[in-house]
C-alpha cells in the first residue's frame, strides 16, 4: 500500500481496487405449476456459504399482477406463514408484513420488514436479480451483488494541506446466487416467467421471493 499526501493508504495495484466473485453460494431450483389463476410453486434451495444448509418450500400465490398475498411452508422446519404484498410508502422504501406459525414449537408469530431498492445501506451497495430466458418454460436467474466506493478528488490552498488530491475508488462484486426455474400451466410450457419482485438476497422473513 502507498501512502498519499494526506497520509491516507493507497492501493498500490490495480487488483486491490477491485474484487469480483463468480462462486455463487446459493443454488436454487424451482418448479412451478400454473392453474386456475394460482401459481404452486416447489423451491429446492441449496446453501453452501457461510453455512452448509439445504431447504426446501411449497409456494402459493395469485398470478394476478396486484397479488396481496403469499402462502408459503416449510416442511423441514414445519413453518407456515402467510406474507402480505410489498406495500411501497415512497418512491424508494417498502413495507411487507408476515404471520406465520410453527408446527414444531406450537408458536405463532407475526415479523415486519422495511426494504429499499438500493439494499445494503442505501448508499454503496446495489443489489439486482438478472433473468435469462433459456427456452420456453426454462429460465436461469442470477442474483448479484456489487459493494463500491467512488473516486474522491479533493484540494485546498492556504491550510497546508495538498493542492489536489485523488482518492481511489474500490469495487468488490460477488454472483451470490443461481436460480433454475422450470414453468408449466394448463396450456403447456409458458414461454417465460413474469417479472420478479424486489430482491432481497438472505430471504429472510417476511420477504421472500
Amino acid at each position: 500500500m502507498d501512502r498519499n499526501s494526506n497520509g491516507d493508504e493507497e492501493p498500490s495495484s490495480w487488483e486491490e481496487l477491485y474484487s469480483i466473485n463468480l462462486i455463487p453460494s446459493e443454488l436454487f431450483l424451482k418448479f412451478r405449476k400454473e392453474l386456475q389463476g394460482l401459481r404452486v410453486g416447489l423451491n429446492l434451495e441449496f446453501y453452501n456459504a457461510p453455512i452448509n444448509e439445504y431447504q426446501a418450500k411449497i409456494v402459493l400465490k395469485p398470478l394476478a399482477p396486484d397479488r396481496r398475498w403469499k402462502f408459503i411452508y416449510e416442511p423441514i422446519r414445519q413453518d407456515v406463514r402467510v406474507l402480505s404484498k410489498k406495500i411501497p410508502l415512497t418512491n424508494f422504501l417498502n413495507l411487507q408484513v408476515g404471520v406465520g406459525h410453527n408446527f414444531r414449537m406450537n408458536a405463532t408469530g407475526w415479523k415486519w420488514k422495511l426494504t429499499t431498492c438500493f439494499g445494503g445501506d442505501g448508499i454503496s451497495r446495489i443489489r439486482n436479480k438478472t433473468s435469462l430466458g433459456v427456452c420456453p418454460g426454462v429460465d436461469l436467474r442470477f442474483g448479484w451483488r456489487a459493494d463500491y466506493v467512488l473516486p474522491e478528488v479533493t484540494g485546498a490552498l492556504g491550510t497546508g494541506e495538498a493542492l489536489f488530491n485523488m482518492s481511489s475508488g474500490k469495487l468488490e462484486a460477488s454472483l451470490d446466487r443461481v436460480e433454475g426455474i422450470l414453468t408449466h400451466n394448463d396450456k403447456g410450457i409458458l414461454t417465460h416467467n413474469d417479472t420478479p419482485d424486489l430482491y432481497d438476497y438472505n430471504d429472510q422473513e417476511p420477504a421472500e421471493d
